[in-house]
């Protein structure tokens, strides 16, 4: 790809909510790749997990923690299909993300210097979009004391879409949910028994459930917080020792060599999705069309680069890290460029095979943003408030606040702790390339 400028070649975003004025910042080459150095990536520190229920009501327990179990021979991964309790799409909102980061703020100290505060999988998403070949996608980001918070910006028609999946789709969808349910125990070791249901069947598929892991990590000059689910553990450890994250995928079994690239291509997702998180392994169900499982295999996830090196297609997590680096400098300097405003929200389009264009929203955008919510932008109203304080109380520091807050009661911190008897402080280290 030639170093022209985006501008010639971006379609432009709809001007209904946004200002006019649009930074433009092109990917990197990938059929020539620039020679990059590496770009630091902090090994990830653990901080907090919570859990959501049926209801989907966030709660500072493990109670939503799965333990990974071979699942058995040619399990059927349509099975239960019926029964699935599917939680309706909405927006991509980061209200339990920062609830989550306060908390761990009250009980470490203040953890001045934060960066970025984002979902793993919009981190995930502006990291590998260099190589996105046909989906555009837009995210919001707001700045406020230093720190750059992102969400993924969903417009009702979008919303509305993903919820009406075709039959196909939304079979395949389910795929990936009854893996996760076969591979998964509330017991280590032991496979579920569940009355009237199949042997090693781990429930039915609900949605609302989810455990959810928040840590510290950075990429170059910035420091980020950054959560995601999880989607099992190995085994229960106690002492100094770490525990085993593991990540669950699906994908159709490997018949030619045609097949074999597109699994390695979607192995660039698979990479980053744990990388972030610090999970040191993923096992993939290979299934039949018709969803009965293959074979499994485990990968390790620093291994992942060298299995695709030197292969036409590859790609290389330096590149992605080295664009991530550069676009989150860009992107700050386009900001701190801007004159300051309460509630400011730009609007970023990541524009596939050409780069990404940055805008600022109106009154008419931010209020789209906000959806009629108690809200300051994409920020709920409490969080907003109470960092403004902070910044008064801290005397505006830039990078992230102190804040001077009371730690808490020793009971509440066991309450959040990951795992009980656990003393870990950080997740498997290996983690920079």
């Amino acid at each position: 790809m030639s170093k022209r400028n985006i501008s010639d070649d971006v379609q432009p975003l709809s001007k209904k909510g946004l200002c006019e004025s649009e930074p433009h910042l092109t990917y990197p080459s990938i059929s020539n790749p620039p020679q990059v150095k590496p770009v630091p990536f902090q090994q990830p520190t653990f901080l907090l997990t919570f859990s959501y229920t049926p209801s989907h009501e966030l709660v500072w327990n493990d109670s939503a923690m799965r333990h990974y179990v071979d699942p058995p021979p040619g399990a059927e991964l349509r099975y239960g299909y019926e029964r699935w309790i599917k939680r309706p799409e909405e927006r991509g909102r980061i209200d339990s993300l920062l609830k989550a980061w306060t908390r761990a703020r009250n009980m470490y100290g203040g953890m001045p210097g934060i960066g970025v505060v984002s979902w793993r999988g919009v981190i995930t998403k502006i990291l590998t979009a260099p190589y996105q070949e046909r989906d555009g996608w837009d995210l919001n980001v707001m700045y406020l004391n230093g720190t750059l918070y992102f969400e993924e910006h969903a417009s009702e028609e979008q919303i509305k879409e993903n919820e009406n999946m075709n039959p196909r789709q939304r079979t395949q969808t389910y795929y990936g949910y009854a893996f996760e349910s076969w591979c998964t125990s509330s017991k280590p070791d032991r496979p579920e028994s569940l009355p009237n249901r199949p042997f090693g069947w781990g429930g039915d598929v609900d949605t609302n459930v989810q455990w959810c892991n928040v840590v510290k990590t950075k990429l170059g000059d910035f420091r980020m917080v950054i959560g995601g689910e999880v989607d099992c553990i190995r085994e229960r450890i106690v002492g100094e020792k770490k525990d085993a994250f593991v990540e669950l995928k699906t994908s159709l079994a490997i018949r030619d060599q045609r097949a074999e690239a597109r699994f390695e291509k979607k192995l660039l997702k698979f990479y980053f999705q744990s990388f972030l998180l610090g999970v040191p392994e993923i096992i993939v169900g290979f299934r039949t069309p018709p969803g009965r499982l293959t074979t499994v295999q485990s990968f390790k996830t620093i291994e992942l680069p060298r299995l695709v090196r030197g292969k036409p297609g590859a790609w290389d997590p330096q590149l992605c890290l080295d664009w991530g680096q550069r676009f989150l400098s860009y992107l700050k300097g386009v900001i701190q460029q801007t004159p300051p405003k309460d509630g400011q929200v730009w609007r970023v389009r990541f524009a596939p095979g050409k780069g990404v264009s940055i805008s600022v929203l109106d009154g008419e955008g931010v209020r789209d943003v906000e959806a009629g919510e108690d809200r300051v932008g994409f920020l709920p109203r409490w969080f907003w408030e109470e960092e403004t304080e902070r910044k008064k109380s801290a005397g505006n520091v830039e990078g992230g606040t102190s804040g001077q807050n009371t730690r808490p009661h020793a009971s509440e911190i066991r309450e959040s702790a990951p795992i009980a008897g656990s003393s870990r402080k950080k997740l498997p280290a290996g983690w920079t390339i």
